[in-house]
């Protein structure tokens, strides 16, 4: 695993060690970046489940200015933290040893508002629609927000959920990501 582009291109990322997590391979990554960016300027990126940090590290690395990471899993963090460094960027990052929904609550409590999400639970867990509604119901969501979902190809996500709005499902293997966009904000 590595970088694929940005100011940290090419950095080696540590996996989290053990069976536990599966990281997001770089062709898989890759495709996400082409169909949500590639670059940012600015903003800030929420990574739940964070695993190796992967996804939210490549966000920063492409131009997001802050990111968010959160894991249950104490060698996921320490992970996160060692990809932080390697990579050099450390300064824009908060990590956090959570599970998502009370990560949730602690991050609206700080009215925290994000750009990007990643959601990429355990397969095992179908939770994808109620963290979705959490963060809606939390006001987490920038207006024009979008939430990145890497899952098992076999569950068929819905097209909305809460305003966000499916924009593009594609599927890799065993592995699919859905791609929503939060369209319709109330505010």
């Amino acid at each position: 695993m590595r970088v694929i582009s940005g100011t940290a291109k090419g950095r080696a990322l540590k996996a989290v060690p053990g069976m536990s997590t599966r990281p997001t391979t770089d062709k898989v990554k890759e495709a996400i970046f082409s169909m949500i960016g590639p670059y940012f300027d600015g903003g800030q990126v929420l990574d739940l489940f964070a695993g190796s940090g992967g996804l939210g590290i490549e966000a920063l690395s492409r131009g997001m200015a802050k990111a968010v990471f959160t894991d249950i899993e104490k060698k996921s963090v320490d992970t996160v933290q060692h990809n932080l460094q390697a990579t050099g960027l450390k300064e824009q990052a908060e990590v956090y040893r959570t599970d998502a929904t009370r990560a949730i609550k602690a991050l609206a409590k700080r009215a925290q508002k994000f750009e990007l999400v990643f959601l990429d639970p355990p397969y095992k867990m179908k939770v994808i629609a109620e963290l979705v509604l959490a963060m809606e119901e939390q006001a987490l969501l920038e207006e024009h927000a979008t939430i990145v979902v890497e899952h098992d190809a076999k569950d068929v996500l819905d097209e909305t959920i809460g305003q966000c709005r499916l924009l593009r499902r594609a599927d890799y293997g065993d592995t699919a990501v859905t791609i929503y966009k939060r369209d319709n904000p109330m505010s």
